[in-house]
This record gives C-alpha cells, structure tokens and sequence, in this order.
C-alpha cells in the first residue's frame, strides 16, 4: 500500500533524512522503505510535529508515547514480515506503527487498551489515508485479538514479564509474536516462533517499553515517560 503524501516538503526531506540515519542498524529494505512512505507527523500530537522525524518516542496523551522510529524498524525488522501477512498489533497508540504494516502487510488489526487512543488512531489512520486498518478497543483483561485469530505475525508495543501464552494461541503455525519482555523498568525484545515443536524464543535487543495490561502481563497502570520506546 503506498498513500500518497500531502506532508510539507519539508517534512519530507526530514522523513528521508531519518530512514537513511536508520542505516546500517537496520538492513531489512523493506521495512526502510515502508517508513519512508507513513507520513509520522500525522500521528503526532500538534504540538510535537516539528519533531516528528526526531529518532525518539514522543508523548501522545493519555500516559502514552509513540515509539521510537529505529525501535518500530528493528520490531518490525524482527517480526519477518511478507506481503501475504495478516497482522495483529497490540497497542495501536496513535497508529503511526500500525500504518507502517499497512504498508508492508495484507492486512492490519489494531488493539488498543485507552477508548481515547483507540479514536485518534482510527481518525490518524483515516487521515493519512489508512483506511483498511481496523482498530478495536481491549476487552477486558483478554490480550489481543482473538475474535480476529489467527494472524500471522503479533506484534506488541508494550511490556510484559513474559511471553503470554494466549497471544501464541492466536497465531498461525509458523507465525511469529514480537514482544518485550522484563520488569517494567528495562526488558529485552523477543521473537515467539510457533513451530511444530513447540514455542522457539529468539533474544533480539534490550528494550525499554511501557507495561502490558491483562491477565497475563501487568496488573496496574502506571505513567510513561518520554524515555520509553
């Protein structure tokens, strides 16, 4: 999916600037290029927009932040994505990752845990001209999506003190969950590849996210900061 972008030019050049500063760390082309085309100060709070191209989280409200570009590069990096993939992200913010998937993906479920995110995302992604993404609500203390299983790829933008079991149910075989996992002060990036031999777990980085809400993750709330990823 490549949208035409009405950004100021030289938000532009700011944008190319910033994929080619993702360079050498990330090598997978692919993913560069997607981020080349998903206009971020769409989904950016008005305020932040002169830094939208910042290789750094922002905040976006509500206790949250939008990802740091070169972490949503090496998540999605990771994450093995193809061009046939259905996608699941688990905690869609403002949608700026869940646009990047859209272009890199067949199709895009968003979840998101604050009913006023779950808004700005889909009006973010309407705006930058994502209309095929759906974004739901969190239900309960139920983690993902399952009404939507199986997906092929689960990527989670926040914290969990371990890789939850029932997000692994709702991929498919050979599918692969992309999840932070530690404390909720500093945690390692990890690849969940569902094989016919059970679960295979591939450490990828040290990460610093904001905490995972359910069941099987973090039980409580508590503030973000701009330092998170």
């Amino acid at each position: 999916m490549n949208v035409p972008s009405s950004a100021d030019p030289d938000l532009s050049a700011q944008r190319a600037a910033l994929v080619q500063s993702l360079r050498p760390d990330i090598t997978d082309e692919r993913v560069l290029a997607a981020m080349g085309r998903v206009p971020r100060e769409r989904f950016v709070l008005p305020e932040a927009r002169e830094h939208a191209y910042a290789d750094r989280p922002l905040p976006i409200g509500y206790g949250q932040t939008i990802s740091q570009p070169r972490m949503v590069a090496l998540t999605l990096a990771a994450a093995l994505t193809r061009d046939t993939d259905r996608v699941l992200e688990v905690g869609t913010g403002s949608g700026y990752q869940a646009a990047v998937l859209a272009e890199l993906c067949r199709e895009v479920v968003g979840v998101e845990l604050v009913p006023e995110l779950v808004l700005m995302a889909h009006e973010n992604l309407v705006d930058a001209g994502y209309k095929g993404v759906e974004v739901y609500a969190a239900q309960g203390d139920e983690l993902g999506w399952a009404a939507g299983a199986p997906y092929d790829v689960i990527v989670v933008a926040a914290a969990s003190p371990r890789v939850p079991m029932s997000l692994v149910d709702q991929l498919t075989p050979g599918g692969r969950l992309v999840i932070p996992v530690g404390d909720r002060e500093k945690q390692d990036l990890m690849r969940a590849e569902k094989r016919p031999e059970g679960v295979v777990l591939t450490r990828l980085m040290s990460c610093r996210f904001v905490p995972l809400i359910g069941a099987e993750a973090f039980h409580k709330v508590v503030s973000a900061d701009s330092n998170y990823s």
